[in-house]
């Protein structure tokens, strides 16, 4: 298939992003990227004998906030103008396309979650935002807001700046929320009153250990999983917290597990999320039968949601792999144990004249780093083999890449790169104590040799000649790209192209969002007054003089994360170098390129300047 047509059909295939399973498990609702010109919330009930609805059809990005407690609707937000300050919206299932406003239009605030009373008449959220002084603030305080008065009451203040979205337990009785307070490096978890009366401080395993909560269905129970730092190596582990005695109940307490993540079903069950060497696992424990007991499927991964209320054998769940877009579907095991997909609730291949046979398959691929720590990476051969190939990023840096389908590395294998999709040290997906190594050094150090050791894996392995490799990548996998282009010779990195990336940490700090930066000082081990030394050392602007390889700035300039400042202070740094580049600008974008017509414009843009790069 010609590349060019191969772009235009995998820009139209839609990918799910965060299914959700209604609480009585009739239906599933999920944002959509790629069905409309935007993203936007789509349902459809959970036997499938319907196709998907849209829920909204709105100008902005739209996404799935949460699930009404009864089941008929969903709160959703809109990103306008993509540059995070969002709007919250009520949609019924039984009148799609009609948004409800609950929240103002482009507050000069950051909204947080938005979970409406059992009754309806209060949205709870969060809000970086005082209203009784009608003033931004750095911390994100939680609100009730009355939606029959316009009331709103802070009921929650934590004191520093944290991401924080509250959720109601099923009754109305408690606000389950997250704070900051303590360390940078921390996460507590807090109840409150909805009426603010208490708030007290439930889950704590250290002022450094991170926690995170939601309700199991029955209102009275709080699933966590939360950071073991006192054990070496460090683990996460899982359990339930009892609102009403305080007592905890372990479901998982094992070094050689360490739980990646957690959630519970409809029914009350709990998933468990194992991810090693950047597979994942689902599992399953019951309350009532305290095992667990493997939920795998035969290709690729699932994410089991809960069981459709028509049918307790089946399961709902997403599921994906590097040849398959992420897909809502449904699941039931088979006499050898395994889960088989026997039905796609999404149709995407309906929607698509392509096949998994038109998409090549993520290999794992194996390195060892400067000083022997082996890095995994996901590869993806292009054939014939042209021995050039492009390093993709991955952003967070708290994150990782699986075997999934990943639109400019298809593109860009079409158009005749090899693609090596690197999970550096900090990665998630490899346990606590790799995620944790980034710290040793902070944010520039030997994550980014894991990154040049893959390059030069590639050229030992044949897939590329030396000055034939570039790096790209979006927010902290474009400060790798600039950090790499800045460090390394053209014989290792020839070209980089950063997406939304960082050039100065000191800007990046005082210009992002104010729920960042603790993450920033985390990383960092502390702020740029704490530790100047480190933020210049590791700031790829005081060392644009040492570029010898190519370079394309991309950057999307309604972005309040990494801010288009980091673009501007950096160009002239280049420009009194006379360092030379190229740069593209999308003003109608944010924090990384989501518009299908922007993309199409963007990797195009990529895959040409890496063919005059690389040759």
């Amino acid at each position: 298939m010609h590349p060019d047509r191969l772009l235009d059909h995998l820009l139209s295939l839609p990918q799910v992003w965060d299914a959700r399973l209604a609480p009585d498990a009739r239906h599933v609702a999920w944002t959509w990227y790629r069905r409309l010109p935007t993203a936007q919330v789509f349902a459809t009930a959970t036997t499938g004998e319907r196709a998907p609805v849209a829920l909204t059809e709105a100008e902005g990005e739209t996404t799935l906030v949460s699930w009404t407690f009864d089941a008929q609707g969903v709160v959703v937000e809109e990103d306008r103008y993509s540059d995070e300050r969002t709007q919250l919206f009520l949609v019924r299932l039984s009148h799609p396309g009609e948004m409800m406003p609950l929240t103002e239009h482009h507050p000069p605030y950051f909204p947080r979650g938005g979970q409406l009373s059992p009754e309806g008449r209060y949205l709870f959220y969060g809000a970086n935002y005082d209203f009784e002084q009608g003033r931004v603030i750095e911390p994100t305080w939680i609100y009730r807001l009355d939606l029959r008065t316009g009331e709103r009451l802070a009921i929650a203040r934590p004191l520093r700046p944290a991401w924080t979205a509250p959720l109601l337990n099923p009754q109305g009785t408690w606000v389950l929320y997250t704070r900051k307070d303590r360390h940078p490096s921390g996460r507590q978890v807090h109840l409150v009153r909805p009426d603010g009366s208490e708030d007290r401080e439930v889950l704590n395993f250290g002022d450094r250990a991170k926690v995170w909560a939601r309700w199991m269905p029955d209102g009275e129970h709080v699933l966590f999983t939360a950071e073991n730092l006192e054990h070496e190596p460090p683990y996460r582990r899982a359990g339930l917290y009892h609102v009403s005695t305080g007592r905890i109940t372990w479901i998982v307490d094992d070094p050689d597990w360490d739980v990646e993540s957690a959630w519970p079903t409809p029914q009350g069950e709990v998933v468990l999320m194992q991810v090693r060497e950047a597979r994942a696992q689902a599992w399953l424990w019951r309350p009532d039968a305290p095992r667990l007991e493997p939920l795998v499927v035969d290709r690729g991964t699932f994410l089991p949601l809960g069981h459709p209320a028509h049918d307790p054998d089946l399961w709902v769940g997403l599921y994906y792999r590097s040849t398959h877009p992420r897909d809502v579907v449904l699941a039931r095991k088979g006499e050898e144990g395994l889960l088989h997909v026997v039905a796609s609730l999404t149709r995407v291949w309906d929607v698509t004249p392509l096949s998994p046979e038109d998409l090549t398959p993520a290999e794992d691929f194996r390195w060892r780093s400067v000083d022997g720590l082996e890095i995994q990476g996901w590869l993806y051969r292009a054939r014939p083999n042209r021995k050039r190939a492009i390093i993709y990023i991955h952003g967070g840096p708290t994150s990782h890449i699986e075997d999934e389908l990943i639109t400019p590395i298809q593109y860009f294998v079409a158009r005749g790169f090899n693609v090596l999709a690197v999970n550096y040290r900090g990665s998630t997906g490899f346990g606590l104590a790799f995620q944790e190594a980034i710290k040793e050094d902070g944010w520039g150090g030997r994550e980014q040799a894991d990154i040049a050791t893959g390059a030069e894996a590639l050229i030992r392995a044949g897939l590329a000649e030396p000055g034939r490799v570039g790096v790209t990548g979006t927010s902290y996998g474009g400060y790798s790209s600039w950090f790499l282009i800045t460090h390394y010779p053209p014989e290792v990195i020839a070209a980089a192209a950063p997406i939304c990336g960082m050039t100065d940490l000191v800007v990046d700090y005082e210009t992002t969002r104010p729920d960042l930066r603790p993450y920033s000082e985390e990383m960092m081990g502390g702020s740029p007054q704490e530790v100047p030394e480190k933020y210049y050392e590791r700031s790829p602007i005081n060392f644009v003089q040492n570029i010898r390889g190519k370079l394309l700035i991309v950057q999307g300039m309604q972005d309040p994360n990494v801010t288009p400042e980091n673009v501007r202070v950096v160009r002239e740094r280049l420009e009194a170098h006379g360092i030379p580049y190229e740069l593209l600008v999308f003003e109608d974008e944010g924090h990384g390129i989501v518009k299908p017509k922007n993309q199409r414009v963007l990797y195009k843009a990529l895959a040409d300047f890496f063919e005059r790069a690389l040759g």
